[in-house]
C-alpha cells in the first residue's frame, strides 16, 4: 500500500486525477504571506522562548501539586505571555499580498496599501544591529510615499536584523522579491 507523502510546497505525491483545479498555496496573492524565511537568529531566539516556557509550565504543575493555586495561576500565566512572545517574535518581519504590504512589528502592525507607496529602495545607512539600540553600517529596504509623503516606519528590512545577519544574498533576493510584489500590485501612475 503506498503512503502519500506531502512535499515542500503542500503538493501531494499521490495519484492524481490531473484535472489541475487545485490552488497551490504560493499561487493565492490574497493571502498574507512573508516573501522570505525567519533567519536562524529569529528562531534561535523564539526556541530559546519556547524552551524557557516549557520550564515554567513544568514548574507551574510542581507549584498545583502543592496545593499553591494562586502561585501555579502566577506561573501559568507567565509561562504562556513567554510562548506569546515566542510566536510574535516568529511573526515579526514583512508580509506581502494582493491588498499591500504589511510591516509586523513585535507590538504594532502597520499596513500600507501598493498605491499608497511611490517607491522601494535599498539604501546604505546605519541599521540597528539586531534591533538593538546599536547602529553598523548596512543596507536598508526603505519606501517612500508620494509627493514626499513619510511613512512612520520607512525602513522595512536590513541586513543586519534577525532575519538577515550575515545572509546577505538573503536580504538581496528578500527586497528583489518585495520589489517584485510592488512592481506587480503597485498601480500605473498615469
Amino acid at each position: 500500500m503506498p503512503l502519500p507523502f506531502l512535499t515542500a510546497d503542500g503538493v501531494s505525491d499521490a495519484d492524481d486525477d490531473g484535472d489541475g483545479d487545485e490552488v497551490l498555496a504560493h499561487a493565492d496573492h490574497d493571502r498574507w504571506r512573508r516573501p522570505y524565511r525567519p533567519g536562524p537568529w529569529r528562531v534561535a531566539i523564539s526556541a530559546l522562548l519556547l524552551l524557557l516556557s516549557a520550564f515554567m509550565l513544568l514548574a507551574t504543575m510542581i507549584i498545583a501539586f502543592a496545593g499553591a493555586w494562586s502561585g501555579a495561576g502566577i506561573c501559568l500565566v507567565a509561562a504562556l505571555a513567554v510562548v506569546a512572545s515566542a510566536v510574535q517574535t516568529l511573526r515579526v518581519g514583512v508580509w506581502v499580498s494582493r491588498a499591500g504590504l504589511r510591516r509586523v512589528g513585535f507590538f504594532v502592525t502597520r499596513t500600507v496599501k501598493w498605491s499608497e507607496i511611490a517607491e522601494l529602495r535599498t539604501v546604505q545607512q546605519p541599521v540597528r544591529w539586531l534591533g538593538l539600540p546599536r547602529t553598523v553600517q548596512g543596507q536598508a529596504l526603505t519606501m517612500s510615499g508620494h509627493d514626499g509623503a513619510s511613512f512612520a516606519a520607512p525602513v522595512l528590512l536590513t541586513d543586519h536584523n534577525a532575519d538577515f545577519l550575515s545572509r546577505a544574498e538573503a536580504f538581496d533576493r528578500a527586497a528583489d522579491t518585495v520589489g517584485a510584489w510592488a512592481d506587480e500590485y503597485r498601480p500605473v501612475p498615469a
